[in-house]
């Protein structure tokens, strides 16, 4: 109660200090504020936040979570399970949400492995119709990701890599060279 009447010193950081200290901008602080992220900080009489230490660290917590791909909403339960306990440690949970964070980048990866592969093999060929490479057999061939019925999972197969086709310049994409 002395600290509301300006005879006791809160203790905190401000929003500059903290947003320095984890790298964010004082916007992002109060985003993630809004979202649930941050419990709202003590006031000063001003107005002003005052954030406990562990904010800190908490921010970098959800900054290198992003950088591993999880999107805010996916955060929120790691935070419960990581770092809003009284000790916390590795558990079920938070092993389950890395889990299915690395089989959603492994299927982007061999998503993204067909598109580099047929961008590689259409650029390799001298492209210059588009829509008639889009249609032909060969871009189904590399395009279209492999599923195994047995876990759904998109897998990257290597494809043999063929020699671009050699064809007359005037000639179009999608027509067979003799």
């Amino acid at each position: 109660m002395a600290a509301l009447f300006g005879h006791g010193a809160m203790s905190g950081l401000r929003s500059g200090q903290v947003a320095g200290a984890a790298g964010v901008s004082p916007e992002t602080l109060r985003y993630y504020e809004r979202r649930g992220l941050l419990d709202e900080p003590e006031r000063t009489l001003g107005g002003h936040r005052l954030y406990p230490a562990t904010t800190v660290t908490r921010l970098r917590f959800i900054k290198s979570a992003q950088r591993l791909g999880f999107s805010l909403e996916e955060i929120v339960p790691l935070l419960r399970s990581c770092m809003d306990r009284e000790e916390p440690r590795p558990n079920a949970a938070l092993r389950a949400h890395g889990g299915h964070k690395l089989e959603e980048i492994e299927r982007r990866i061999a998503e993204l492995s067909a598109i580099s592969d047929t961008l590689r093999f259409a650029v390799a060929g001298g492209c210059d119709d588009p829509v008639a490479y889009l249609g032909s057999p060969r871009f189904r061939l590399v395009a279209e990701p492999i599923v195994r019925p047995s876990t759904a999972r998109t897998r990257r197969v290597p494809h043999a890599r063929a020699p671009p086709p050699t064809r007359p310049a005037s000639q179009p994409f999608g027509q067979p060279t003799a």
